[in-house]
């Protein structure tokens, strides 16, 4: 899980990200980015029903990718002073951990979050 400082937690900061962030997509996955005045890089998760109507498999797409961006974090690979939505499209559900972690680079590359 991510720690609290790294979550987009509020509706208001989450609605900020989506209508005036930047918008990268890599396959089933798509990145909306915004620059924050805060010092620290921050995350949220959308998973709509499009993706699956059962619960368990939307939470567990959240899960990996949590887990992915909790190890970016750790790893001290990312740039800070960001807020990110990742937001899954149909089809991400087919995809194993090691698919999605791929993904996730290739957009923070696009996106320049990743040092």
């Amino acid at each position: 899980m991510l720690p609290k400082t790294s979550r987009l937690q509020k509706e208001k900061d989450i609605n900020k990200v989506f209508k005036k962030g930047k918008r990268f997509k890599e396959d089933f996955l798509i990145l909306k980015t915004l620059k924050n005045d805060l010092n620290k890089i921050r995350f949220g998760f959308i998973v709509s029903q499009k993706i699956s109507k059962k619960a368990s498999i939307r939470n567990k797409i959240k899960r990996r990718l949590s887990e992915l961006i909790r190890i970016k974090l750790k790893l001290q690979t990312l740039i800070k002073n960001s807020d990110n939505l990742l937001i899954a499209a149909p089809g991400l559900e087919t995809k194993d951990f090691w698919e999605i972690e791929e993904m996730i680079n290739k957009l923070f590359k696009k996106a320049g979050i990743i040092k």
